[in-house]
């Protein structure tokens, strides 16, 4: 239904323009993921953003509802997507030919563009368990998340970070969805979960009898690991999301981000053009979803591994951004 809504609506603007004007237009897709996930309102949101300006920069951007980042990912490198949004953890595996991509090798034609809303590691423990970072955790019992998952990965690494590892905890799997009422029921004193802002799993764990509380993953701990993988970068979640947890003040995190990327062979003024009115309208853009309440320019520059496409590249050095982007990243 999805995908016949955005042929219609493409329809409906082709029919509007001139002959002469349609020869002249091009049409790019921005892969997301699911209709209920965050990825696919962002995918909607860049897309508004740019065609409001679609008859100045003879451009129409549309949306398709994926799989994903490793569908996004590859359908970019195959010509299939113009754009993608993939979390910067699989940015990463991409580029380095690692996971998925193991046999394939690196993927060198992959190119960021920005980064997006960020998917908090978010620790979550009870207020009377005496946890006030990740190093508290020794001996608890603490939900790290089911087999298989990416946010099993992202809570060893947080623990490895600070000092710890599984045999230093009571480790639960159990799904996220799971968590909530493990806390609440107290057969658990915390959980991990990776998310984006705000969440309904949190918002249901902070809400019931049990007073809770969102730990910062902070300090010397947090700067190991987003020092030690690239992907990771530095978050803060809104305390305001979550009125009923016993947090006063924002939480400052790490976690992965949801990033923008294409090919090096898409033409460099489309690139140009949707990170010129993506960034120059970010305060209308950070109304679109509350995710997005925490982005700023530079902070859109960050957990990126991939060159950054030319065209990206061309807007950031006039906008006098270059200074916020990794060396390597600029070829």
């Amino acid at each position: 239904m999805k995908k016949l809504l955005s042929i219609i609506a493409i329809f409906l603007f082709v029919a509007s323009l001139s002959p002469d004007a349609f020869s002249r237009m091009k049409f790019v897709t921005i892969g997301t993921g699911g209709v209920t996930g965050v990825y696919y309102p962002t995918g909607g949101a860049i897309g508004r953003i740019v065609n409001k300006k679609s008859k100045v920069y003879g451009l129409k951007v549309t949306v398709e509802s994926t799989g994903g980042s490793v569908y996004n990912i590859n359908a970019v490198l195959s010509g299939d997507l113009e754009f993608g949004i993939a979390q910067s953890d699989r940015q990463y595996q991409a580029w380095y030919g690692l996971a998925e991509w193991k046999d394939k090798g690196p993927q060198k034609a992959l190119r960021s563009v920005f980064s997006i809303h960020p998917e908090s590691i978010t620790l979550i423990a009870r207020a009377d368990a005496g946890i006030n970072s990740p190093a508290d955790l020794k001996g608890k019992r603490v939900n790290i998340g089911n087999p298989g998952s990416g946010q099993l990965q992202n809570s060893k690494d947080v623990l490895a970070a600070f000092g710890l590892s599984e045999n230093d905890i009571k480790a639960e799997y159990a799904k996220a969805v799971e968590a909530p009422g493990l806390l609440q029921d107290e057969r658990i004193d915390a959980f991990f979960y990776t998310v984006g802002h705000p969440n309904g799993n949190i918002k249901e764990a902070t809400s019931g009898r049990i007073k809770v509380k969102l730990v910062p993953i902070a300090g010397e701990g947090a700067e190991k690991l987003v020092t030690k993988y690239p992907y990771y970068a530095k978050s803060i979640i809104p305390v305001k999301f979550y009125p009923n947890a016993v947090n006063k003040e924002d939480v400052p995190s790490v976690g992965v981000k949801a990033t923008f990327v294409t090919s090096k062979d898409v033409d460099a003024k489309i690139v140009y053009a949707i990170t010129k009115e993506v960034f120059d309208n970010l305060d209308k853009f950070k109304k679109l979803h509350p995710a997005y309440s925490v982005l700023t320019k530079e902070n859109m520059l960050q957990g990126l591994t991939a060159p950054i496409h030319k065209g990206a590249l061309k807007y950031y050095k006039e906008a006098g951004l270059i200074k916020y982007i990794r060396k390597d990243l600029i070829q």
